[in-house]
Formats: structure tokens, sequence, C-alpha cells
């Protein structure tokens, strides 16, 4: 079993940040190193370390993921201009902590997803 993140932490509300929604399934809150205007990560509550740990049980807490977005997204007034949702993998996909966690970024365009 893969240790304990930050997430877990943030999750039971032993770290204090600005938790926008939280239910059984999923937790979002602000970007301590925003992005864009609008940086929100969404996590679920069950420690998945990458999304190649994702398995058949966990695909309605992956939608549901997807979900709360547009919902935050929707609430922050970023919907009808577009915004962008990034989950990293691993090392060389910019992963930096190991619970899999989803990137609600907007506010502004953001431009092209890589540079070349």
């Amino acid at each position: 079993m893969t240790e304990e993140t930050i997430f877990s932490k943030i999750i039971r509300k032993e770290i204090p940040t600005e938790l926008l929604f939280q239910d059984e399934l999923v937790t979002a809150f602000a970007d301590i190193s925003p992005q864009a205007p609008v940086h929100v990560l969404i996590v679920p509550n069950k420690l998945i370390p990458t999304v190649n740990d994702v398995t058949a049980e966990d695909e309605q807490t992956i939608g549901h993921m997807v979900n709360v977005a547009r919902q935050i997204a929707t609430e922050k007034g970023i919907a009808e201009d577009g915004y962008r949702l990034v989950i990293n993998c691993n090392e060389f996909g910019g992963q930096e902590v190991f619970h899999l966690h989803m990137h609600l970024l907007g506010g502004k365009p953001l431009g092209p997803l890589l540079s070349r």
C-alpha cells in the first residue's frame, strides 16, 4: 500500500484549505500554487496512486470527478468560455503527488497543451 499523501490529510481536514466540494467519493479544493485564475484539484477520497492503479471498481469515482469538475466550472463562471481538465501520471507525465488528482484550470485562454 502506498503511503498516505498530503491530499489524504486535506481530505480528513487535518490540513486547512479552501474546500470547494466534498462527498463520500471525492474532495475538491483550490490549488496552493495556481497556474490559472481558477485552479482546483479534484481528488478521490480513496488513495489511488496513479492512473495506472485505477481499477474497474474505481469507474464511478473517476466519472464523478468529471461531474464535480463540471459543477465547479459552472459555479466559478468558467464553463461557457471553457476550461481544461488534466490528470498527470508518473514522473514523465509531471505527477508530483502520488494520489491521483484532476486539475481544473480556467478563467483565461490557456493556449496549447504542450510547447514544442
